[in-house]
Formats: structure tokens, C-alpha cells, sequence
């Protein structure tokens, strides 16, 4: 009887949060099916990874992976899947296709491959690799970038890989193709590179495209990748994933960007609502829970609001529907992590944490300095009343969950980590070079 009761919180729970593909009950454990996770909010309801580590303690396995990648691993039962890019042929004259005031880029000078891997989660055996597509990319990208970042997503039955320009690609889930979508070929801002991700809901798969041709918002049908709609977006580049979330019983779909942050029908790509007052340059993906959305950026200057779902129709840019502000110490490529009603957020990249009270915009904390924390890209993520945050350099702090900044553990490993990690069951993975197995089994 005691099993049943988590159970039954688990699916209240999952009725209540927003989710591109939810797993119900103690399965929950078992599952991290998206970039942000089984709640699209960075936190695995029933995770219990590790509090520390290093190279010789709590490491399960580690697999060397082929190529690069900043794309989150995803897991389902008891696998995980990788996207990457492998270079191959012989280095050609650069190409840099390097925009007016372009900084920071490295040039294309080889062909890739594009691959789709299958990791056991027992032991890190590479189950299958699959290459997908090989082409010689028509941009390079910021050298903070790379060209495998959109992370894939999952429903058990289907993997789906998109890597942008070269494509989308639905896979089953021994590596064989189903179907494939070219949806054409971005123009990245500065040519700074590709990493918005897919996301799920029922039989519609959504691909946000916003560049600096024509961009738009469009829902596949996620079994034969076949149109059901599109819209055109009045937007430059930007990397945000869209956020599915459940509202009065009738899902839409979230976009974060420049122009302005907007929700759409997700049965017919109806615009809803849209609300300006963030940056430019938005990479930093939107959170919700409880009828609130949250989203931010902090490129040129720093934004971060708080939106009311209820009664949001047309433009409420200033309007009541904005529950609250803020204009300092917000993130712009992490996203926000948001843990039962506790809302944290680093400060541009940089280790300096803050925590608010999510309903409210109350500062808890913060900012806060996170000591040895330096140029942290991926996005902290929260399980068992703790929250997790990795650098570039190898280290992942572990922090109390709570209203003062408890450091738990301070782990390091012989890696860079941009990729947001991923949680299952009792594992934390991390996704370098290599991909690590964290685990206290």
C-alpha cells in the first residue's frame, strides 16, 4: 500500500506541471526523455544521484564518445541516447561564412557525420551507432557551440534526432530509420550556430526555427512527419526551446525570443497570446508550473518575467498579466531551474546563483558567488532536495535545496561539460568527451 500512495502523487503531480511527455508514477525514476527532463522544468521527481564524486568515487562507467556535441543525453528505461558529429574526409580550405560583426567563430574545414547513439545504462556499452546524415555544413558556429546541440526527445516507442539544417530524423528504437524532414537551412545570427530542440505532445512533434530568413513554428505529426501546421514567426535567431504546458485543459506551446515571448494553440498554431520585455540573443528556454510561465535572457541587458496563463489573450506587454520583474543577475544561455515553488538562475554564465520564490518574484538568495564556478552553459537540474550546477571545467556543485545556499559538495572531473545533465533513477549522467555514469551502485 505504501507504493501506491507516491504513485498517485505522481500522476496529481504530473496533472498539474507542464510536460512535452510525462511518465506517470514510480517509472518516473527510469526516465529523463527530454532536454529539461520528465517535467520540463530540470527536476526528476524521484531521481536520487549521488552527492559526490570524482574520478575514482561514485563513477559507474565512462564511455569515450565519437565527435562533439552539446546535446543533452536522453535515457528511456534502460537506455540512453546521444546525438554527436564526427568529422571525416580530409581538412579543406575554412569556410567561414562569417557575418558583419561576427566574433568568436570557428570555421567549417571538414565534412560530418551525424550520429544518433544507443548507450546501455548497465554498463555504457554502445549499443548501435547511426549515421544519419554526412554533409559538409553550410556554416560554421561559436566556438562555444557545436554542430550536434539540439538534443533529442522520446516517447519509448520513437527516438527523434534533429540536427537542425541536416534535418530531423525518427528512428525506432534500435536505430532504424522511419522517416525523415528536411525543413531547410538556417542563417544563424553571426553564423553562431543551431540548438533549439524538439519537443512532444500526444501525436505532435514541435520544431521551433527561428533565424535570420523566414522563421516559423511548426507541429509534425510525430508518426510519419507529415505538416498539421505552420506559422510564420516575427523573429531573428534565437536558441530557446519551446515549452508545452496544459492550461484550462487545452495545451499551447511557449516560445521564447526577441521579439516577444508568445503562446499558441498547439491543435491549430492559433496565436494565443504574446508578451514583449525580454533581450536579444534568447537562448535561455521558458519554465511554468501552476498556471505561471517564466522566462528570461541577459544579452545587452537583463530581463526575466513571470506570466500569468490565466485570462492571457492578445498582447499583455505591461498589462496585469505580468506578475512580476526582474532586471538583475539573469541567465542567458542556463535555463532556470524551477523546484516545487523555488525558482533558481545564474547570472548570465557566470557561478552566481540566485533564488526566488517562484510565485511571488520574493528574493530568497542571491546573488550569490559559488566559489571555484566559472562559465557554466548548462542548465542546473534538482533531485532529491538537491540542486546540481556544472561548469565548463568539470566541476558540479551540489547545493541544499532550500532558502539559504547550502553547498552540499563541491565534485570534479577530467572533462568539460557544457550539455545540461540528465537524471535516472540513481543516476546522474554527464556528457563530455565522455559520457559519465554517476551512480552510488
Amino acid at each position: 500500500m505504501m507504493r501506491l500512495f507516491p504513485h498517485f502523487l505522481a500522476i496529481f503531480w504530473f496533472l498539474l506541471v507542464p510536460v512535452s511527455h510525462t511518465v506517470a508514477g514510480d517509472e518516473a525514476d527510469l526516465y529523463w526523455p527530454q532536454w529539461r527532463g520528465p517535467l520540463g522544468t530540470g527536476v526528476a521527481p524521484y531521481g536520487t544521484p549521488p552527492i559526490e564524486w570524482s574520478e575514482t568515487k561514485n563513477i559507474r562507467w565512462v564511455t569515450p564518445l565519437p565527435g562533439s556535441g552539446h546535446s543533452t543525453p536522453i535515457t528511456w528505461d534502460n537506455r540512453i541516447f546521444v546525438t554527436t558529429s564526427v568529422p571525416f574526409g580530409d581538412s579543406v580550405e575554412p569556410v567561414y561564412n562569417r557575418a558583419p560583426g561576427a566574433h568568436d567563430n570557428y570555421p567549417v574545414s571538414q565534412g560530418h557525420e551525424f550520429v544518433v547513439l544507443a548507450i546501455s545504462r548497465d554498463d555504457g556499452e554502445i549499443l548501435w551507432q547511426r549515421t544519419v546524415r554526412k554533409e559538409f555544413p553550410h556554416e560554421g558556429g561559436h566556438y562555444t557551440g557545436s554542430l550536434a546541440s539540439n538534443s533529442p526527445v522520446t516517447d519509448g516507442e520513437h527516438l527523434y534526432a534533429f540536427f537542425g539544417s541536416r534535418g530531423l530524423f525518427c528512428l525506432d528504437m534500435e536505430g532504424n530509420p522511419i522517416w525523415e524532414k528536411d525543413l531547410g537551412r538556417m542563417q544563424t545570427l553571426h553564423a553562431h550556430g543551431e540548438g533549439s530542440s524538439p519537443v512532444l505532445h500526444g501525436d505532435k512533434l514541435i520544431i521551433n526555427w527561428d533565424h535570420e530568413g523566414d522563421s516559423f513554428l511548426v507541429a509534425l505529426n510525430k508518426h510519419t512527419g507529415k505538416q498539421i501546421w505552420k506559422v510564420p514567426r516575427d523573429e531573428i535567431t534565437s536558441w530557446s526551446t519551446p515549452l508545452i504546458v496544459e492550461h484550462a485543459g487545452k495545451p499551447q506551446v511557449i516560445v521564447s525570443a526577441t521579439m516577444r515571448v508568445r503562446g499558441y494553440d498547439l491543435a491549430t498554431g492559433t496565436l494565443i497570446w504574446e508578451c514583449g520585455g525580454l533581450t536579444s540573443n534568447v537562448v535561455s528556454s521558458p519554465v511554468a508550473a501552476d498556471g505561471m510561465v517564466y522566462v528570461a535572457s541577459s544579452y545587452g541587458k537583463q530581463a526575466m518575467l513571470a506570466i500569468r496563463l490565466e485570462g492571457a489573450k492578445g498582447d499583455i506587454t505591461g498589462t496585469g498579466q505580468v506578475a512580476w520583474t526582474l532586471k538583475k543577475h539573469t541567465p542567458y544561455v542556463p535555463s532556470p531551474l524551477l523546484y516545487e515553488n523555488r525558482l533558481y538562475f545564474l547570472r548570465h554564465l557566470q557561478g552566481i546563483l540566485t533564488c526566488l520564490n517562484a510565485k511571488t518574484g520574493e528574493k530568497l538568495y542571491g546573488p550569490h558567488r559559488l566559489e571555484g564556478m566559472y562559465d557554466v552553459f548548462s542548465s542546473p537540474v534538482a533531485a532529491a532536495g538537491r540542486v546540481y550546477i556544472t561548469d565548463q571545467n568539470g566541476t558540479t556543485l551540489v547545493i541544499k535545496h532550500g532558502d539559504v545556499p547550502e553547498i552540499l559538495a563541491r565534485n570534479h572531473l577530467n572533462d568539460s561539460f557544457s550539455a545540461s545533465p540528465a537524471v535516472a533513477g540513481n543516476d546522474l549522467y554527464l556528457r563530455g568527451s565522455s559520457l559519465y555514469c554517476i551512480s552510488e551502485d
